[in-house]
């Protein structure tokens, strides 16, 4: 239920990473403006209070991206919408690659929490607060925005970046589909909470997000059971994925590009039982990367 690029426009690429920007960012961006429209004496500050904002979640989104790349795994789109950006990363299966994957995003906050601090605070030993009030306020206006999308971020409710470190962690003690169940069950217990804040508040944004939240979630619990069905059907020895270093399945379970027909690709050694084609590459049913079948074989002695 993350995101995608559908509504969405290409603004620029960076460092190989195309970033888009959904259309009713714009429609959130002024309904934004016009509800802080009282906090500074000219509308130029509050666009530039949102730009700031939009920044913050675009340098967030590229710290997930870059650590991602920084551990040898894929990160080419950042999809910016109304609820804030989504990164798509794929870092190797494994629980080190996936903490730093995750927590380089909040980490970008933490870093611009103590300059904004610093700036505001020399601003008001300047007297800022009555001789420039609109720029006082802005620098104190990113203290708290980076310090709310901190708090929030490391809420530990999946799929937030909080509830994901918390997967990383649990995946070096109990593995990757137990650590995906276990945030999950949290997770749902934190949308929960969400929900009565919502409605305490009265607030549909926050309702809104909570039922993204609660989609997700689930999504990530399905994913997690299905990944436990998994592990429990019988592996082929000999061979390991290249990337995940993960037996193969025994069983047909490969489909042949070809003529769509079924088979054990390591059975019949990539080649497919219904039309004899040979496969160049075959994928892991575990982490998807797709590899040429000789790259499986474990090296002996």
């Amino acid at each position: 239920m993350t995101p995608t690029r559908e509504g969405s426009f290409r603004l620029f690429r960076f460092a190989g990473i195309d970033v888009y920007l959904h259309w009713s960012w714009f429609l959130v961006a002024w309904i934004s403006i016009q509800n802080r429209s009282h906090e500074y004496s000219s509308m130029a500050w509050n666009i530039a209070e949102y730009l700031a904002l939009f920044v913050t979640v675009l340098m967030h989104e590229f710290g997930h991206s870059l650590a991602c790349r920084q551990v040898g795994g894929r990160a080419d789109q950042i999809v910016l919408w109304p609820l804030g950006g989504v990164a798509y990363v794929a870092a190797p299966p494994r629980p080190g690659a996936n903490l730093w994957s995750i927590a380089a995003g909040p980490l970008v906050n933490v870093v611009l929490l103590p300059v904004f601090y610093v700036l505001a605070s020399v601003a008001a030993g300047q007297g800022w607060e009555r001789s420039a009030p609109d720029a006082y306020g802005f620098l104190w206006a990113m203290v708290y925005l980076n310090a709310g999308l901190l708090m929030f971020n490391l809420l530990p409710i999946y799929p937030l970046d909080g509830g994901q470190i918390l997967r990383s962690l649990l995946w070096f003690v109990v593995g990757p589909a137990k650590s995906l169940l276990a945030s999950t069950f949290i997770g749902f217990a934190g949308v929960a909470g969400l929900v009565a804040l919502a409605i305490y508040n009265r607030s549909i944004w926050m309702g809104v997000m909570s039922g993204f939240i609660l989609l997700n979630c689930r999504q990530g619990w399905l994913q997690a059971r299905a990944m436990m069905r998994l592990a429990k059907i019988p592996r082929r020895d000999g061979y390991a994925c290249p990337a995940c270093g993960t037996a193969p399945i025994i069983g047909p379970i490969w489909t042949c590009a070809t003529c769509g027909g079924t088979s054990d690709a390591f059975a019949t050694h990539g080649t497919c039982a219904t039309c004899m084609s040979v496969a160049a590459t075959t994928p892991c049913p575990d982490c998807g990367e797709s590899s040429p079948l000789l790259a499986w074989a474990k090296r002996r002695g």
